[in-house]
């Protein structure tokens, strides 16, 4: 996307919502809107037309719809807003010095890089706080996910992928495939701000000089490399490089979110969606249970947080139209336990199953003393291996930055594979929490898989692996969390071919919990894109005129 045409999208209603949120952040308020004067009275509306849960890619698409559809809406998100600067007049602590804002109330943090030299000189002890990323653990499997205002658009690296269409229909067999990639992924590129690194700049440039090492490796094993687009603006990144821009992505920031830079849904769906001025967001709110009134209305009960964790309150809500944009986590979890606790009986049996990783495993090579990866890495990958088309052995693997401000002759990455793999959510009465089935064995076959591809770099390079990035002395693959949780309400299974939940009228589903474990690339474009494609459906056939 050019920056004429980004400029061109900062609409009054841009510019108002994101005068909101600076507003809102401002004086410490917990909603967010327009009316922002009685934003610190958390008590002042208890019902809507429509409520939204979440404030991730599905959320945010449905918030902005519903806005501009004129439906007085309601966003509830249990991450705080992130728009306030901390004592080093920063809102974000770069990956390297972590501090309290980084972890959601954790007192250490949990980075997917354990060890480095197997020295524990990775991860920090931090203050108790809300902070901006989580790492939700299962038993065989941990997830991370972002919490606040904009969900994981806030900690993720930005690359805005779009699938194969092969593969998409392959996933999706019930939908309009032209449809999707002719209107509803161009819709979602251009509201998230998509562009594409300069080609020039990238071969001179020495922040990416770690992902040309690894292209050259890459290739010499025969195998294909592929740019892609990212959400992070590479003219605002060039002028980090000049000098001329404070520095964000080329100052080691990116999992515990971006200062400068990176096109986070807080500055683009969501910003429009509140200046449409029907739209208020309610930070720090767990909704914790959903039912039905008996005049089919919905009810959810939600507990507000503090910035200690302690449950200050607890609220109800009542809506027409609820959608649930909570994440595949979240989502799953409401339901799951709406469904076993009789307050959703009708909910279908699929609701709960259908859940991967989408292949992840992340992993590192040893390079040459003579193939320098540089100092200097940018934390916004631009580059992937690309062998899905290997129907044998199907990879997708992003070229990650591994930014110490040192040389360290290290080449990360995190594959996505064609795992097959999937695992469902049980509730867990004791707890009221839910359980996940995924186990180590099912996570083997997408090690197995990375192997492969790996073996084949290694063998054409005579490098080898690096055992000393997590935790252990003999692991290799890190196969135990992922970046990219997906299903638990599977399109046209536990919904129609929209996201309208089964048995639950007026309930849509609209996040990564529609996808069914696997999409080969990083989802989010994918989500936005079927969030608009739901959202369209609904505003034309199911909400009153």
């Amino acid at each position: 996307m050019t920056a004429n045409l980004m400029q061109r999208q900062l609409t009054r209603r841009h510019i108002l919502g994101m005068a909101a949120l600076q507003t809102a952040a401002a004086y410490g308020f917990t909603r967010v809107g327009l009316g922002s004067a009685h934003a610190a009275e958390p008590d002042a509306v208890d019902s809507a037309p429509a409520v939204v849960v979440g404030s991730g890619y599905g959320g945010a698409v449905a918030a902005l719809r519903l806005g501009q559809a004129g439906i007085r809406t309601l966003v509830l998100e249990m991450g705080g807003l992130w728009n306030t600067p901390g004592p080093d007049g920063k809102v974000f602590c770069s990956t390297n010095a972590p501090d309290h804002r980084s972890m959601w109330f954790r007192t250490r943090t949990e980075a997917p890089l354990a060890t480095f030299l197997w020295l524990d000189v990775v991860n920090r002890d931090i203050g108790l706080h809300p902070g901006v990323l989580d790492r939700v653990h299962f038993a065989d499997m941990s997830v991370y996910v972002g919490r606040g205002v904009g969900g994981g658009s806030l900690v993720n690296g930005g690359m805005a992928v779009t699938p194969p269409a092969s593969y998409f229909a392959e996933q999706f067999p019930t939908v309009d495939v032209t449809e999707m990639y002719r209107t509803y992924f161009p819709r979602a590129r251009s509201m998230l701000g998509v562009n594409n690194v300069d080609p020039a700049w990238f071969e001179s440039t020495d922040w990416y000089r770690f992902t040309r090492v690894s292209r050259a490796h890459a290739q010499k094993a025969g195998l294909r490399t592929t740019f892609v687009p990212n959400v992070y603006d590479f003219g605002y990144m060039r002028r980090e490089e000049a000098g001329t821009a404070t520095k964000s992505a080329l100052a080691g920031e990116v999992i515990y979110g971006n200062n400068h830079g990176k096109r986070s849904l807080d500055k683009t769906y969501l910003a429009a969606a509140l200046g449409t001025g029907n739209v208020t967001i309610h930070t720090l709110e767990k909704v914790r249970a959903i039912s039905r009134a008996p005049d089919g209305t919905y009810v959810l009960t939600a507990d507000r947080i503090d910035t200690t964790g302690k449950v200050v309150g607890t609220k109800q809500y009542g809506c027409t139209y609820l959608f649930l944009g909570g994440g595949s986590l979240g989502t799953s979890e409401l339901l799951v336990r709406a469904r076993e606790t009789g307050t959703l009986p009708a909910l279908d049996a699929s609701v709960g199953a259908g859940w991967g990783t989408n292949g992840n495993v992340m992993l590192g090579r040893a390079n040459h003393l003579w193939d320098t990866v540089g100092a200097h890495q940018s934390t916004m990958p631009v580059m992937g291996i690309d062998d899905w088309a290997n129907t044998a052995n199907p990879v997708f693997a992003e070229i990650a930055p591994l930014p110490t401000g040192l040389e360290h002759w290290v080449s990360l990455y995190l594959a996505i594979t064609k795992n097959p793999q999937r695992a469902s959510f049980t509730y867990d009465s004791a707890t009221g929490g839910v359980r996940l089935g995924w186990t180590a064995a099912q996570s083997a076959v997408s090690v197995a898989m990375a192997k492969k591809l790996f073996d084949r770099i290694n063998a054409a390079n005579a490098t080898i692996y690096r055992y000393d990035l997590f935790g252990s002395s003999s692991k290799v693959f890190a196969d135990d969390f992922t970046y990219h949780p997906l299903g638990g309400c599977v399109l046209g299974r536990a919904t129609d071919d929209y996201g309208r939940v089964k048995g639950c009228p007026r309930l849509y589903v609209v996040d990564g919990s529609l996808v069914p474990g696997s999409i080969g690339v990083n989802p989010f474009v994918t989500i936005t894109a079927l969030a608009e494609r739901t959202m369209a459906r609904v505003l034309a056939e199911d909400t009153a005129p």
